[in-house]
């Protein structure tokens, strides 16, 4: 599942960056229930990219920003209160790691879900059924 995290620059440090996408990945797989799932931790994988200050945009504006944009299957975040629960605890980890740099205002998140059938992992195309089993597997193993 790539998560990418994308902030303005000299919102936060790189290392505090390094921290922020692991509080990200910990989040999604706890209210998922499969926190340390062998299947699904190796398989959650990210990026942090640092936009120049001057290039990030807000309407016609230039502002400061941070985005988290994931691509999950279809069956992520089955119900509104997980949607809720991510949205909520992930901009209050954004805003606690730019240390009052940014509001909420200047905070976006979404999930992108993926085409069934088309999750590439290891070589191997999983279906969405392929590969909820597979990680309900590697939980019970």
């Amino acid at each position: 599942m790539p998560f990418q995290i994308i902030l303005t620059e000299g919102l936060v440090t790189k290392s505090r960056a390094l921290l922020l996408h692991a509080e990200i990945v910990e989040l999604f797989m706890s209210i998922h229930g499969i926190s340390n799932n062998p299947f699904m931790l190796p398989n959650v994988i990210g990026e942090v990219v640092f936009i120049d200050h001057g290039q990030t945009f807000s309407g016609k504006e230039v502002r400061d920003i941070a985005v988290i944009e994931l691509k999950v299957p279809s069956f992520t975040f089955g119900t509104q209160d997980l949607k809720n629960q991510f949205i909520e605890r992930a901009t209050e980890s954004v805003l606690a790691a730019a240390e009052g740099k940014l509001t909420k205002q200047q905070v976006w998140i979404n999930a992108v879900y993926t085409v069934d059938g088309f999750w590439g992992i290891a070589g191997k195309a999983y279906t969405n059924a392929e590969l909820g089993h597979a990680i309900q597997s590697s939980a019970h193993a």
